[in-house]
């Protein structure tokens, strides 16, 4: 976050967002600006805790991050995900992302995401 570290081609403007519950952090998404892939966006991770998946959490979490990236006026978002990544891929098509290469997805505009939800 403090740009020590940046993903190629990425850009200053960095978000992160945690979901917590009580004392507890049960998962966390982190994104940034960038010109990657031809993307304004890159979704850089998601995790929810094992315990909590399946809850919601993490469409909770995608949800607040493109309300970010919609903010950056970053509307098409991509995010690097293994092919085998099954659980993931499913969780972004859900939220609207489609494949455009193959350890890649894409939402074109982010913004409809928050129709999804």
């Amino acid at each position: 976050m403090n740009g020590e570290q940046s993903p190629r081609e990425g850009l200053s403007d960095r978000a992160a967002f945690v979901a917590v519950e009580g004392e507890t952090i049960v998962g966390f998404v982190v994104g940034h600006c960038t010109r990657r892939y031809g993307c304004a966006g890159e979704l850089q991770w998601i995790d929810v805790i094992a315990e909590r998946r399946r809850h919601g959490i993490a469409g909770l979490l995608l949800v607040a991050m493109a309300e970010w990236f919609a903010e950056q006026n970053a509307l098409r978002v991509c995010v690097n995900v293994e092919p085998a990544n099954t659980v993931a891929r499913e969780l972004y098509e859900k939220y609207g992302a489609r494949t455009f290469h193959e350890y890649g997805m894409v939402w074109e505009d982010i913004r409809e995401i928050s129709t999804r939800s």
